[in-house]
């Protein structure tokens, strides 16, 4: 019995060896594919190689405890190297996301500077706008929450709109921030490729753009909070706005997207707020606050039917304000 649980621990060793080598190599493949060009990818990933099948080639023939020392000498410099690849607020932005809302509190008011007001005029066109607006925290009055439908039912964009009597609504969006002619990839979400921006704007804006350009299936569901709830979230927001103007960070697919960094927001409402599936699966998240008890407690197809905006926001003439269309006022 001894010899073969000694030759099960070798046999089981050897696969963990294999598997943290090849999984490694995998992983630092990817992230230098993403962030080198040119010869220098291809001469990286050439040693990157040679260090793989060096380390396999060592334990297999050599001695286990070099194998390991090569692997963990490759880790610790590829760690070393991913650790120089930070964020940054310089780059070639496109204009959509060239400025992240910036917020300044004084007392009860809250000024928002660089809210984006586009007038647009297809998915990419549009004649840009940037706006400031002074809002005071007493006059807030409504918290909706919006899901953004382009393909996937079970993906969504995640908006959250304020509604004040006196500054009306301010749409709040996490995205990625992408440099000009870039196109979002999951894998390089993962992989510290995309920085994060909190983009302020109006919903004639970024609603209407993907109502009435994009044609998403937009869904508006109105958040049931306290008057002190709604301060506390938005206050959350503009914190956040704050936070990233003093220091980027980067967008990440799983960690630090539009649904999971909402979820950290309201986590400030309620500290025991659970993590659920949903909250990546982001087109459930009106069950998870269904369940929460701050939307509608509606059957899902009813509550769903009755949020659906794109067909009504597709009728807008500017003969009322978009914000009055889509909420039926």
């Amino acid at each position: 019995m001894l010899p073969f649980l000694a030759r099960l621990g070798r046999v089981l060793a050897h696969l963990v060896f294999w598997l943290l080598t090849l999984g490694g190599a995998l992983w630092a493949g990817t992230a230098i594919w993403l962030h080198l060009g040119g010869a220098l990818r291809w001469g990286v990933l050439g040693a990157l190689g040679v260090a793989a099948v060096g380390a396999l080639a060592l334990r297999a023939f050599r001695s286990r405890r070099s194998g390991w020392a090569l692997l963990a000498a490759s880790a610790a410099v590829t760690a070393l190297w991913y650790q120089t690849i930070t964020p940054r607020q310089d780059r070639d932005w496109d204009i959509d996301v060239s400025r992240g809302v910036k917020a300044k509190v004084t007392g009860d008011l809250v000024t928002l500077s660089d809210l984006r007001d586009f007038a647009w005029t297809s998915e990419t066109d549009a004649t840009p706008r940037w706006t400031t607006k002074a809002c005071a925290l007493g006059q807030l009055q409504s918290v909706d929450m919006l899901t953004s439908v382009w393909s996937n039912p079970n993906i969504a964009h995640l908006l959250v709109s304020f509604g004040f009597a006196d500054c009306g609504q301010v749409v709040f969006s996490v995205e990625i921030r992408r440099e000009k002619g870039e196109e979002f990839n999951e894998i390089g979400g993962f992989f510290r490729q995309f920085e994060q921006v909190l983009i302020g704007a109006t919903e004639e804006d970024i609603v209407k753009l993907r109502t009435n350009f994009r044609k998403e299936q937009v869904r508006l569901y109105p958040v049931h909070l306290t008057a002190e709830q709604r301060r506390t979230l938005f206050l959350s927001y503009v914190a956040l706005a704050q936070s990233l103007e003093a220091r980027p960070a980067f967008y990440n697919t799983l960690t630090a997207n539009c649904t999971t960094t909402v979820w950290s927001l309201a986590h400030s409402l309620k500290p025991d707020l659970p993590l659920d599936r949903r909250l990546i699966l982001s087109g459930q998240l009106p069950d998870y606050l269904t369940d929460l008890g701050v939307i509608d407690a509606l059957p899902s197809e009813t509550r769903d039917a009755a949020a659906l905006i794109t067909p009504i926001a597709q009728t807008y003439d500017g003969s009322k304000s978009f914000s009055d269309l889509i909420r039926g006022r």
